[in-house]
């Protein structure tokens, strides 16, 4: 049997099924972006272009964490992105047998020309949208990703 849409949850309910879009589109997305940045890019790389972009060079275990994947998966993924010539291993200064992964020049031009691409879309969609609405937007999104980054490991769904 179906939730009652006109119960207390509703405003969830609606939540639910708006991000659960959202997230298919974004996925879908992603993979678009990673392929504009190279052919031969999966999905997930582009999220990597972002962090790096964002953060600066950083230690593959930072990223595998930070993305919540293996040291093994994270390892297959930025040596994809090494051969392809857009990121680089450099020695850390802070230890001197670690390193950490940056984008190289050609990573950084081809990430920034995706996403400018991808900021003119979001410009030419919201057109018609309040300067302060997209502002809310953006707040509530932020939030919402602060409240998901503080839920404590392991308290995932349980039937």
């Amino acid at each position: 049997m179906g939730a009652d849409v006109h119960g207390p949850d509703q405003e969830f309910l609606a939540l639910e099924r708006e991000l659960a879009v959202f997230l298919r589109r974004a996925r879908a997305s992603s993979g678009e972006m990673a392929r504009a940045v190279h052919p031969e890019l999966e999905a997930a790389a582009y999220g990597l272009f972002v962090r790096l972009e964002e953060g600066g060079p950083q230690r593959a275990t930072e990223l595998a964490a930070y993305f919540g994947v293996g040291k093994a998966t994270m390892s297959r993924q930025l040596r994809a992105l090494e051969d392809l010539g857009l990121v680089a291993r450099e020695p850390d200064p802070a230890d001197g047998r670690a390193s950490l992964v940056r984008l190289t020049e050609e990573g950084l031009a081809r990430f920034r020309r995706v996403r400018d691409a991808r900021r003119a879309q979001y410009v030419t969609k919201l057109a018609d949208w309040d300067r302060k609405e997209i502002a809310e937007l953006a707040r509530l999104l932020h939030q919402l990703n602060e409240r998901a980054d503080m839920q404590e490991p392991g308290a995932q769904l349980r039937p």
